[in-house]
């Protein structure tokens, strides 16, 4: 089969910076209705589902790619542009504060600079007030102290085009339309060693929130901290969880966050629904896409390459079920007519061989 355009390596841009032109690949993503029941766990999925991440896409704010820094992520405002998308789910961090409220943020620690100085405090050792005292504030006329983040090893400031103020959990579901479903990452510091009465006081916060707004809202759970995904399990029934992994890509002294082969492990023995994976560890062990849907377990994708539309395409050929992406607009676009685009008589296709090859050459990157 015919390609319509060779695509070398050279062409392809930063894993920040996706070319629109990219946007020609298809692929089918249906945006999930109100009042769908999601206790059934990977069986209630759609065939291929679209993730926005933290929203309408992460910051990064030292990318020259301005898609990168648009809205503030993980906000009211992030949330909702994102609905005006085929987003099935968005996704999002939720810790604790000091004082049990769930906030949705993605880092362990808030930067500001007091005094000439950058100060750095645990979103977990902070009550609600001092959270929100950060950043753009709710009332007209009241300026939050600065706010900064590290990107690439240097303290920046959090700048983006369109600025908003720090959430909660309940706020979100109130706030955000509901035609999306909620992919809740349960937040905890990958080095720290928790004890299960704190993992368990965290989580019935969380839990509580969610049996009082959620009504008819699809909900998913995912955490990179092993023991907490198996507790959320255990806690409740009704939604499903799943076990995020860097599949490799990073080795931690818990070995069970350390490889695809572990984390599938864990989901089988703790009754998890399914898995969430570094894009690179699938790409890397391509057989354990199958061993994971053969084990009964749902399989989704997160990382920079998600931003690919020939990844996300590949993806799509091997069977995962969703990609969690931050280019919310130009991925939704690529994947919604992947479905006519096989069904078209005269349309060419991409083979797998060669996105393969192309995939390969590029996490190597």
């Amino acid at each position: 089969m015919a390609v319509k355009a060779a695509i070398h390596i050279s062409d392809v841009p930063h894993l920040d910076q996706v070319n629109d032109a990219a946007a020609s690949l298809t692929l089918h993503a249906t945006r999930l209705t109100t009042g769908l029941d999601v206790s059934n766990g990977r069986k209630i999925l759609p065939k291929f589902m679209v993730v926005g991440h933290r929203g309408h896409g992460m910051n990064v704010l030292q990318s020259t790619d301005k898609r990168m820094k648009v809205y503030k992520e993980n906000s009211i405002l992030s949330f909702n542009n994102a609905a005006n998308l085929p987003l099935d789910f968005i996704e999002f961090d939720v810790q604790v504060t000091k004082d049990d409220t769930a906030v949705i943020f993605h880092d362990n620690f808030i930067l500001s600079e007091e005094n000439g100085n950058v100060v750095e405090k645990r979103v977990t050792d902070l009550t609600l007030d001092e959270f929100f005292s950060y950043g753009p504030q709710r009332e007209t006329g009241l300026v939050g102290k600065s706010l900064l983040r590290k990107s690439n090893g240097k303290i920046v400031g959090w700048n983006v085009e369109i600025d908003d103020h720090s959430c909660t959990l309940e706020e979100a579901f109130q706030k955000v339309n509901p035609c999306l479903g909620f992919n809740i990452e349960l937040k905890f510091d990958d080095y720290i060693v928790y004890e299960q009465e704190y993992l368990i006081h965290v989580l019935q916060v969380i839990l509580k929130v969610v049996y009082e707004n959620a009504q008819e809202r699809p909900v998913i759970f995912s955490s990179f901290q092993p023991d907490a995904a198996l507790l959320m399990k255990k806690l409740q029934h009704k939604y499903p969880v799943y076990f995020l992994t860097n599949g490799g890509t990073e080795i931690y002294d818990d070995v069970r966050m350390n490889s695809l082969k572990e984390a599938k492990k864990l989901a089988i023995s703790g009754g998890l629904d399914g898995v969430v994976s570094e894009v690179k560890g699938i790409f890397r062990n391509p057989s354990v896409v199958r061993e994971i849907k053969e084990s009964n377990l749902s399989l989704l994708t997160y990382g920079k390459l998600n931003n690919v539309p020939e990844a996300v395409h590949v993806q799509y050929l091997m069977g995962v079920e969703g990609v969690i992406v931050d280019l919310v607009q130009e991925i939704t676009s690529a994947v919604a007519g992947l479905k006519t685009g096989f069904e078209g008589e005269n349309t060419n296709k991409i083979e797998l061989p060669f996105l393969l090859n192309l995939i390969s050459q590029l996490i190597q990157h």
